[in-house]
């Protein structure tokens, strides 16, 4: 069995993701027993995610046993996915791959290792791409795994899973196997079980087939980014570009021209909105996440969104608030009899005895987070702004109400559960009142 040497120069010293499956107990001990030939040290390194249980530590055992046999060098970590997933808002799987990926960073650093590898091979590069197919990616999505990404290599991605079978079974290399694998709850098991069976019937060599496809698009997406390149580095001044020049460029450079200039990832609907900008004459405005692009004076001009953090205030009962910079008014009042929260999120309704202190409504600081009425979870005021699909502008001109335990309400998001009356309650009620067109966070998003 062979690997991409071209991977891995001579003297490197190089930290082997192992799970205990098929795939990573192929290549470590492909490194392993190699090591010598390709002139390489190599390290281990487990990540135990704590999903699976005592299946999980089963597999981390094996992993530290094989590699103590042997004198491999083996760091094992135990995570807790499922806790950082609620925290950041993420699924379960993305929270997996965002704590393992840091951890053989850190590892790798720890340890004096030049490259990380990982077990990738041909089939989950076909998969990857019929993945981002399914979500109507473009050629960087199409585009597959690459075999290099920073410090992260990929040795057997030409390698198929037939071919590690077969490489597991001549060496007598044994393995542990994931009961999760066998689910078809993720969408990466219904393809391999359901999917990819089929196109292997109508091409035995299908794995091989789609990295073909995905190395040409790879090809096309370096051409690409690198005439978007050019084209900043000659015309972008260092705050604007010239629309004539921008607009006259193919959609397919343009748009990675936008991207480039532009510090958050982009969805296709922002980079339609910008390339619609672009066409016009008149003075215009355009939020995007992260940046604020205007159309003045026969340019498009790139700066930070626009500074709208909102000032801590006290709301005093009987008394009514101006809150300028949002365009509104807040009425604040006892009001009898307890009346249920507008469906529109103009009006809320408080449990007075429960509001602890002070009562203040303040932006959005780091860190926030509040257990849900109706929901019966916690969860960050940034997971719940991903969950509304807001944009940074929105997020800094969410209202936050407070009281010295934490937050009340985040309007028109959410209210915390210890807040929430019920009949016979002594009610705080807090009326939202538009005074001006401008856009606030308290529910009237498109």
């Amino acid at each position: 069995m062979t690997i991409d040497r071209s991977l891995i120069p001579v003297g490197s010293r190089v930290l082997c993701a192992v799970s205990g499956g098929a795939d990573s107990m192929c290549l470590l001990h492909l490194l392993w027993s190699r090591r010598g030939e390709l002139g390489i040290e190599v390290c281990a390194a487990h990540y135990e995610h704590g999903l699976r249980g005592e299946e999980a530590l089963r597999d981390a055992a094996f992993v530290a046993d094989w590699c103590g046999s042997r004198d491999i060098s083996c760091t094992v970590e135990h995570g807790d996915v499922k806790a950082y997933a609620a925290e950041t808002g993420q699924g379960v799987e993305a929270a997996a791959r965002e704590l393992r990926y840091a951890f053989l960073q850190r590892t790798a650093e720890e340890l004096g290792c030049d490259l990380i590898a990982t077990a990738h091979n041909a089939d989950d590069n076909a998969e990857t791409l019929l993945l981002h197919l399914c979500r109507g990616s473009g050629t960087a999505g199409l585009g597959g795994i690459p075999p290099v990404r920073g410090n992260i290599v990929r040795p057997l991605l030409g390698c198929t899973r037939p071919e590690i079978e077969a490489y597991l079974k001549e060496t007598g290399v044994s393995h542990v196997e994931d009961s999760s694998n066998g689910s078809d709850t993720y969408a990466r098991n219904l393809l391999r079980h359901r999917v990819t069976p089929v196109l292997r019937e109508l091409n035995p060599a299908f794995a091989a087939a789609a990295g073909r496809t995905a190395a040409l698009l790879r090809q096309d997406e370096d051409c690409l980014q690198a005439l978007a390149a050019a084209f900043v580095e000659g015309h972008f001044d260092g705050e604007s570009l010239p629309l004539d020049a921008l607009d006259a460029l193919h959609p397919a450079i343009a748009s990675r021209v936008l991207r480039a200039l532009c510090p958050e990832t982009l969805e296709q609907k922002h980079v339609d909105a910008a390339l619609a900008l672009c066409r016009g004459t008149e003075r215009a405005l355009l939020d995007l996440p992260g940046a604020r692009l205007r159309r003045e004076q026969g340019r498009l001009w790139f700066s930070p969104e626009e500074d709208s953090s909102i000032p801590e205030r006290e709301l005093v009962p009987g008394e009514t608030l101006a809150i300028p910079e949002l365009g509104i008014r807040l009425h604040t009042m006892f009001t009898d009899p307890y009346e249920e929260i507008h469906g529109l999120f103009k009006t809320y309704s408080f449990k007075y005895a429960n509001i602890c202190g002070r009562l203040f409504c303040t932006g959005r600081r780091p860190g926030d987070r509040l257990r849900m009425a109706g929901r019966g979870c916690s969860k960050s005021l940034k997971a719940l702004f991903t969950e509304a699909g807001m944009t940074r502008s929105q997020r800094d001109r969410t209202l936050v109400l407070r009281d010295e335990e934490g937050i009340l309400a985040a309007f028109g998001l959410a209210q915390a559960e210890r807040s929430v009356p019920a009949p016979g309650d002594r009610v705080l009620q807090i009326r939202i009142e538009k005074t001006d067109d401008r856009e606030a966070g308290y529910g009237e998003r498109d």
